[in-house]
């Protein structure tokens, strides 16, 4: 009989042992244990991914399989409460880090019901960072076409005049975001010509005249002027040919030969 009586008192203390700490008021608000307590008082560094895997309805040989063996011997069969204690490393970029207490709570089935941090503010850890807001990719820089642009001097200057119009300016303005990106352009070349009407040493200067009235309008709107090279044509290059007729027709034929030319060279990007 005392030798019974012994065994059983055995058995009390051994059960005293398995539920260390723990509430034994059901459902009521999680008690933790005193961390002296603990098999792991030093914490564990959890893979917080598993962490996050833990949800209500797991075995608890799911949740071992995530987060290990329970740091305060509390045994398996007829356990209502797991607890663990875990460290995590604080975000700013030291080793310095942070200690938690975590407790799972079952159900009569064994099954995970609840799940509870000390402190609360512990359970921040589980939340998952938002994804960094997309960057806008650069606008694509705009590049002189292969092709010379070509612009009317007569769309941009009064006749026998290098002064730009109002309706000139406008035209450039259309043409100002083509060619504001001059750093990815080694070279904008400016080229003014005249029809053959006049004299050559005269058109020569007026062609000049236009090609220079032409690059400082675009510096005044951002295109640096160091990547610009103007030059005048007077006559040269005509487009056009035109035979002999009244002065006004002959005018009105020569105009595509009256023009300004825009050329450039894109830098290759690194």
């Amino acid at each position: 009989m005392l030798a019974a009586l012994a065994a059983a008192g055995l058995m009390l203390v051994a059960g005293g042992c398995s539920t260390l700490g723990q509430s034994t008021s059901g459902d009521a608000g999680p008690t933790f244990p005193d961390p002296d307590h603990s098999t792991m008082p030093e914490g564990t560094f959890v893979n917080l991914e598993n962490l996050r895997k833990v949800a209500p309805g797991l075995a608890k040989d799911q949740l071992y399989a995530l987060l290990g063996t329970p740091h305060f011997s509390e045994g398996v069969f007829g356990v209502k409460r797991w607890n663990y204690i875990f460290d995590f490393r604080k975000a700013d970029g030291t080793n310095n880090f942070f200690r938690c207490q975590y407790q799972v709570q079952f159900d009569d089935d064994g099954l995970a019901k609840a799940f509870y941090w000390k402190p609360e503010a512990c359970q921040s850890v589980l939340d998952v960072a938002p994804p960094p807001a997309p960057v806008a990719p650069p606008p694509p820089s705009v590049v002189m076409p292969q092709e010379p642009i070509r612009l009317s001097s007569d769309a941009l200057f009064d006749f026998d005049r290098a002064e730009l119009k109002p309706a000139g300016r406008m035209r450039l303005d259309a043409l100002v975001q083509q060619v504001r990106s001059a750093s990815a352009i080694e070279d904008i070349r400016i080229v003014g010509y005249t029809d053959r009407i006049g004299n050559a040493a005269y058109n020569l200067a007026l062609s000049r005249r236009r090609a220079d009235a032409v690059r400082n309008y675009l510096a005044d709107r951002g295109v640096p002027a160091a990547a610009m090279q103007v030059e005048g044509r007077g006559s040269a290059d005509p487009v056009v040919q035109c035979e002999k007729m009244q002065r006004a027709a002959l005018i009105a034929c020569l105009a595509p030969n009256r023009r300004v030319e825009l050329s450039g060279t894109a830098k290759p990007r690194g």
